[in-house]
């Protein structure tokens, strides 16, 4: 399965942006579905994923603000994301695998990655 990610852009501090996730060659189905994300000099860090069990997680940076969905008729996955903050800002990346539950916040714990979308928060 390949991944495009898009929906992100430039927004000012408090604002909203919905980012999507298509899956192509393949579904969801059956797999872990999570967005990550990396910011300029720091390591990619966790932010929300949807289980095999379809159970939602979410850092807890962004616990509250963002809210993940998956529309599986469209193999797309969904990342609301409502009161942005500055320190938000990053290449976002949707991810997906056949994840252990130890493993969903882990990087290592995903086969297909998605080639990212630039999100700017401004102050």
């Amino acid at each position: 399965v390949q991944l495009q990610a898009s929906g992100g852009g430039l927004v000012q501090a408090g604002g909203s942006l919905r980012l999507s996730c298509v899956a192509s060659g393949g579904t969801f189905r059956n797999k872990a579905i999570a967005w990550f994300r990396q910011a300029p000099g720091k390591e990619r860090e966790f932010v929300s994923v949807v289980s095999m069990s379809r159970r939602t997680y979410y850092a807890d940076s962004v616990q509250g603000r963002f809210t993940m969905s998956i529309d599986r008729a469209k193999s797309t996955v969904y990342l609301q994301m409502d009161s942005l903050k500055p320190e938000d800002t990053a290449v976002y990346l949707c991810a997906t695998g056949n994840t252990i539950h130890s493993a969903l916040k882990d990087v290592q714990g995903y086969s297909q990655w998605g080639q990212g979308t630039q999100v700017t928060v401004s102050s």
